[in-house]
Formats: C-alpha cells, sequence, structure tokens
C-alpha cells in the first residue's frame, strides 16, 4: 500500500484537542491536495475525526474552516492550478470557497472509537496517559482487521513501551508535532525497536509534505525536546529556590525568568515557557521520564506545590495564556504568585529593585527578535557573550551559569545518544523552542 492509499481513510485520535485540531487541519489538507491531483481522480478519502466530546467537535470544525481559508488564501495562485479544469470557478473567491468545501467534505466528526476501524492510519493527539494510549490501541488493533499503523504525538513515552504493551508489532511510531501543530515546523520522529521503515518512510514523506523540519531521536523518554526543555526548566527553578532565601519569592522567580529570557536571548522566560507548557504537564512529563533514569532524579517540589496550591497554568482552546507562575493580561506577564501568601505580587513593585541587583545588559545586547533575523547573527552572540562573561554582576553570572548548564544538557543527549548528534539537539531547540541559537555553542 502506497503513500496516497494509507491515506485514503485515516483517523486523528483528540481531533478536538489542543494538539489533535492542528494535526487534524493539516492532515485533512494534505489529503485534499491528494485527491484534487488527476492521478487521483474518483478515489475517495475520508478523514475521522474522533473526539470524546461532540461539543468540542463542533468548535473543531469552526477552527478547520476559518484556517482553511486562511491556508486558502495564501496559495489561491497554486489552487488556480489545481482547479484549471473548472470553468465555473472565475474569481479568487470561488476558488477559495471550493478548496475549503474540498478539505471539510473529508472531516467525518464523530465520538465512536468503532469509525477507526475501518482506517488504514492511525493519527492520536489523545492525553499523555501510557495506560490509556495502550488501551485505545489495543481496541482498535483488534477490531481492525487492516493492520493500521499509529502515529503518536506523545512528547515523552518511549515508543518501545506502547508498541510491546499494546501488541502492535512495529506498527508505532512517535511523530511528535510540536505546539500548536498548524504553526510549528519540527516534527520529531522517534522509531521503537521494532518499527516498520515502512511506516517510518510514510511519517517522514508526511512530515515533509507538511512543510515540517524533521529530527529523528532515539526511542528514550523524553526524547529531545522535552530530554532538554525539563533539565532546562528544572535549573531554573533550582536557581529561583536559591535566591528565594535572600530574596522574596517573587523577586527571586522575576530574577530567573529575566535572565533566562533577555539575559539568553530568549523568546520567553523559563517560568513563562513552564505556563506555557503547563505546571501539571510540566510535572506529569517528568513522571514519566523519571522511572527511566539511571543517574537523576527530574522532579520538581516547587511545581508539586503550584499544582497543591491550584495553580496549573496552561492555554485556553483559543490559545490564550492562563495564569501560572505569571499572572497575564493581553497575553504580557504583569504579576507573579506568591506561594507563602497564595496572591499574586504585581510585577511592578519590584521591578526596580530586581533589575538594580541583577545589573544592566552588556551594550551589546539585543533583543531576541532583532538577533533572531540578524544576518550576522553569529558574530552578534559572540561579541554579546564576550561581554556578558566580563561583566561582574550578579545577573551575568547567572546568564553564565545558565548557558553552561544548557549545553551540558545538550551534549548529554548526544553523549547518551538520545540525539544522534550535535546539530539535532540545536536543531529542536532553534525550530521547536524558538530559540535565537542552539544550546550546544562556543559562545561560553
Amino acid at each position: 500500500m502506497n503513500y496516497t492509499e494509507k491515506l485514503q481513510n485515516a483517523s486523528v485520535l483528540g481531533a478536538a484537542g489542543k494538539m489533535g485540531s492542528g494535526i487534524l487541519l493539516l492532515t485533512a489538507m494534505e489529503m485534499a491536495d491528494l485527491s484534487l491531483k488527476p492521478e487521483n481522480k474518483g478515489k475517495h478519502f475520508v478523514l475521522h475525526a474522533m473526539d470524546v466530546s461532540s461539543e468540542a467537535l463542533a468548535g473543531l470544525m469552526k477552527y478547520v474552516k476559518a484556517q482553511v481559508v486562511r491556508a486558502a488564501e495564501r496559495k489561491v495562485v497554486a489552487l488556480r492550478d489545481v482547479y484549471a479544469g473548472r470553468a465555473d470557478l472565475v474569481d479568487n473567491s470561488d476558488i477559495i470557497n471550493q478548496y475549503v468545501e474540498d478539505v471539510l467534505f473529508l472531516i467525518r466528526p464523530t465520538t465512536l472509537i468503532e469509525a477507526t476501524y475501518e482506517s488504514t492510519i492511525i493519527f492520536e493527539a489523545i492525553k499523555e496517559d501510557p495506560e490509556l494510549k495502550v488501551k485505545v490501541f489495543k481496541q482498535i488493533n483488534q477490531n481492525n482487521k487492516k493492520q493500521p499503523w499509529f502515529c503518536t504525538n506523545t512528547s515523552s513515552i518511549p515508543i518501545n513501551q506502547l508498541d510491546k504493551n499494546a501488541g502492535l508489532d512495529g506498527r508505532v511510531l512517535g511523530v511528535h508535532f510540536y505546539n500548536p501543530p498548524a504553526v510549528q515546523r519540527l516534527v520529531e520522529i522517534i522509531q521503537a525497536e521494532d518499527t516498520a521503515s515502512e511506516l517510518v518512510d510514510f511519517a517522514n514523506t508526511f512530515s515533509k509534505n507538511l512543510k515540517k523540519v524533521v529530527v529523528p531521536s532515539a526511542d528514550f523518554a523524553g526524547f529531545i525536546g522535552n530530554g532538554h526543555f525539563m533539565r532546562d526548566a528544572l535549573h531554573g527553578m533550582h536557581e529561583a529556590e536559591k535566591l528565594a532565601k535572600k530574596y522574596s519569592f517573587t523577586e527571586a522567580v522575576y530574577m530567573i525568568n529575566k535572565v533566562s529570557q533577555e539575559f539568553l536571548i530568549r523568546p520567553m522566560g523559563i517560568f513563562q515557557l513552564i505556563d506555557y507548557v503547563g505546571i501539571d504537564v510540566c510535572q506529569y512529563i517528568m513522571s514519566v521520564m523519571n522511572p527511566h533514569l539511571k543517574d537523576e532524579d527530574l522532579h520538581s517540589s516547587l511545581l508539586d506545590k503550584m499544582i497543591e496550591l491550584g495553580v496549573k497554568g496552561g492555554q485556553n482552546f483559543d490559545g490564550s495564556q492562563k495564569d501560572g507562575f505569571l499572572k497575564y493580561e493581553k497575553g504580557r506577564p504583569v504579576a507573579i504568585y506568591d506561594i507563602n501568601k497564595k496572591a499574586y505580587r504585581d510585577i511592578s513593585e519590584i521591578q526596580a529593585k530586581c533589575d538594580a541587583e541583577l545589573g544592566d545588559l552588556p551594550s551589546t545586547a539585543k533583543p531576541w527578535k532583532a538577533v533572531v533575523g540578524d544576518k550576522n547573527k553569529d558574530e552578534v552572540l559572540k561579541a554579546y557573550f564576550n561581554d556578558l562573561k566580563a561583566l561582574n554582576t550578579m545577573g551575568s553570572e547567572l546568564a553564565v551559569k545558565y548557558a553552561i548548564r544548557s549545553k551540558e544538557i545538550g551534549e548529554k543527549l548526544v553523549s547518551d545518544k538520545v540525539a544522534f548528534n550535535e546539530n539535532d539537539v540545536n536543531t529542536v531547540l532553534l525550530t521547536g523552542f524558538f530559540h535565537a541559537y542552539g544550546p550546544i555553542n562556543d559562545y561560553i
């Protein structure tokens, strides 16, 4: 069965969720594009959008329609060639409307798992729970006579574990999209011991057709992305806890967040990133990874405390940020949660003091966005970090220490053979986390 045949009957599990909706959107457009090719005329394509909530599925279809309209507007010139034989499609609006209709026609929203029993490819984006994934995979596998392939969007669970426990005989692969899938360009592909080579080939072709940057990872809990992020986050939280012995907790969080963003030239501070992913999600990922680690304890009592207090962060369905370590207004941090007083404290109350304690940035400092777009980025970063190391301030010392730790984490992923080379680690952080530079570098 070739690539096109595999995609003639597909399913997305967890289709109405944060990750599933993006995967469904991308898959629907890829299937529509295939169906519109002359050689596929007359072939029937169907995409089952399976989720437990019928209400959420209704919202999903509105989301998909809006996104397909935008995608069609961007590629209307190419679509003119696709619909060249249609004399009834004259204006751009006619072409856009037809493409939207063709994409939506493929999608079958359903709350019934039985709808997946005829699919040859299953994209899974349900809750990050190994027992639940195995249960669902088993049920589909036992009732689907077509020996379907499973592409799981897990960001932390070993693929071999899912394969063995669900009895899939190598028909499962980690295809880890980054959030949000419709925007993020990175996909980590993780194959288990017995993963079929044809499935790996399919996933690579599928990802590249979606214009994704593909990075392979060894099948070790957390893979490259979370393997680096979880340890990087732990370092930031540990440094904040140390500072909290001298300063207030809110001051400590503010300073480490600023160091990890402005001093390290990242798009957001580490506490903002933890909030974005979700405090509870970070805690869970660490709990999944920890049993597989021999020489370290990937656990944060600070995350435990925040969850006990009911502060979880994460995002709303529309992508807006929920409050976590920081409180947000229009997407911008305005306050920091005080775990002692169980209330948020305005950043304006502590900013001047904390900024003075950290000290100024080097005169060569540029904001993240300017560095990312600079044609001479490497020279800019070398000059900046040379100046940063020369400073004798608390901010520079914390930043240098953080950068060294980040590099150590990246190098260990390579030495532990989680990543196949240093470039793969850097690509994940550059593409999946939007860093201005990879952690494995010669700047420090």
